[in-house]
């Protein structure tokens, strides 16, 4: 499953994100905000975080104003991997050498046609393990 959420400056955005899921038939679920008005990103973060860690099938996508501090909030919770996504190889490299199970970008820093080809490109993507996997192992060491 994949969780969305964003404060109000990444709103806007997470619609076109939430749209153009929908017509590639991807499975998401929305939590939050659902409006313009203000709301904290820690918040929203802490929410697509705890749905995430639920499942390693699960993956998140944040939004906020520029990416920064969503990613910040959601990188605090032990076993999240979320990386702030700003080309197309960033993305595949996101998933291919550091297994991110969270993807987050800007709504006032980031055209929305770039975010389709990173999203796609993150999607279909895969962990390539060895090498990394010993890097992820040493990741898991800092949260303890």
């Amino acid at each position: 499953m994949i969780y969305i959420g964003s404060d109000h400056a990444g709103f806007k955005l997470k619609e076109e994100i939430k749209k153009y899921l929908s017509l590639k038939k991807i499975n998401f679920e929305d939590l939050g905000t659902y409006s313009e008005d203000r709301v904290d990103y820690p918040d929203i973060a802490e929410k697509v975080s705890k749905k995430v860690i639920v499942s390693k099938d699960n993956l998140g996508i944040l939004i906020c104003g520029t990416g920064i501090g969503i990613c910040i909030s959601a990188n605090k919770i032990r076993g999240i991997r979320g990386a702030l996504l700003y080309s197309v190889e960033s993305a595949r490299l996101a998933k291919e050498h550091n297994d991110a199970n969270i993807i987050c970008f800007g709504g006032r820093t980031m055209n929305k046609d770039l975010v389709f080809e990173m999203l796609d490109t993150f999607l279909s993507s895969k962990f390539e393990g060895g090498r990394h996997l010993e890097r992820i192992h040493k990741i898991y060491k800092l949260e303890n």
